[in-house]
């Protein structure tokens, strides 16, 4: 099985945190205090029994996520990239995000991660508005968010994101609006603004928030999209919009089905093997994984449907995905994928065009609907 780009990813996830959201679904646990050391070696000894994996691949992109990635020192990050590094080939241009959260950040602290090697920046600002900020239960204010990103320009980060949120609880169109405008103004390279979704095993989920209704949202939605074109960011997938030239690289390789290795308590990991592709999950309870992280490894699943996952990738993407690269993943002729994808685009869901498939407006604003009926209709289904 032959993989269609040799660039590889990584993701490293720091599973701890001040206090946990309550819409927050991810493998993050409050903790007192964090064993920067132990952690440090369990991540390094979690890595080497993944290096067989990695016959001569350069890793192109990192991201550090969490839970609180920003928690940790810089000696931390210093340790661990000269570590990383003494293991690893990296690409000359690697880009490598560290997610922080600005009621975390001491002084100087941006620049010591600076110094150790990351070059980019995701900050989780979610809201300007000191109301909402309190409801998502964020530890920090509108004044933390933007001394975060005045202290990350002076540490010499010149390639950063900033989250948003919208659909918030009491949250009117003007409000987001207004946090859009706001984030504007700080100049970032790269916005992701999302709808708050309520997932299960959440606080917001057993006691659900009123959000706005659909109406609203719609309403939301399209004033934003078009403020934010008007900034001069272009939507490249679902819910993140980029300056020219400053695309988050490693979230692009998630959609477009790439390969990355995946270390830290409950990371996940996808590869391309010689005969199978196979996604992993690395034990989640950092308790557990400080245990034993030479065998940290909790599940590996072959991936049994890759046509599917790669759609399911790709249509999130504005351009789509290449009808060669799903034809590779289906092993069908390309005929046989263009007939199977024909009453899509007869229906207005898809462009009619071969060399790519590519959600129209209208298959983008339902695109989970698309893909329902999508699988639905391929063969064999």
């Amino acid at each position: 099985m032959s993989t269609t780009d040799d660039r590889l990813g990584l993701y490293i996830h720091v599973p701890w945190c001040v206090r946990k959201c309550p819409y927050c679904d991810f493998n993050s646990h409050e903790r007192a205090e964090i064993p920067e050391q132990a952690y440090l070696a369990a991540l390094l000894a979690d890595l080497d029994q993944d290096l067989p994996w990695m016959t001569g691949r350069a890793v192109d992109t990192v991201f550090i996520g969490g839970g609180t990635p920003s928690l940790m020192s810089a000696a931390f990050y210093r340790a661990l990239f000269q570590g990383l590094r003494e293991r690893l080939a990296f690409s000359d241009d690697a880009e490598i995000t560290l997610e922080a959260n600005p009621g975390t950040l001491e002084a100087g602290r941006f620049a010591g991660f600076r110094e150790a090697g990351i070059n980019r920046l995701s900050i989780g600002v979610q809201s300007f508005h000191a109301e909402h900020l309190a409801r998502l239960g964020r530890i920090h204010g509108p004044d933390d968010a933007r001394a975060a990103v005045a202290e990350a320009r002076a540490a010499g980060f010149d390639n950063f994101n900033l989250d948003l949120m919208h659909a918030l609880p009491g949250q009117t169109t003007e409000q987001a609006l207004d946090d859009l405008r706001q984030a504007l103004a700080l100049s970032p390279t790269h916005l992701s603004w999302y709808e708050l979704t309520i997932e299960p095993n959440t606080a917001f989920f057993r006691a659900p928030p009123e959000q706005p209704d659909g109406d609203r949202r719609a309403d939301t939605e399209e004033a934003g999209l078009a403020l934010l074109a008007d900034a001069g960011f272009r939507r490249y997938e679902v819910s993140a919009f980029a300056r020219d030239g400053r695309v988050c690289r490693h979230n692009l390789n998630y959609w477009r089905f790439g390969d990355y290795l995946g270390i830290g308590a409950g990371a996940h990991g996808k590869l391309t093997l010689p005969n199978r592709r196979l996604r992993y999950q690395k034990t989640r309870l950092p308790e557990h994984y400080l245990a034993d992280p030479a065998s940290a490894r909790r599940q590996e699943t072959v991936i049994e449907a890759p046509l599917e996952e790669a759609l399911m990738n790709g249509l999130r993407l504005v351009d789509g995905v290449p009808s060669k690269r799903l034809a590779e993943h289906s092993g069908w002729s390309p005929s046989a994928l263009d007939a199977a994808l024909a009453p899509f685009r007869q229906r207005g869901l898809l462009v009619d065009e071969t060399e790519r498939v590519v959600c129209t407006p209208l298959g983008f604003r339902h695109l989970d609907t698309v893909l329902e009926q999508l699988f639905a209709a391929l063969p064999g289904r």
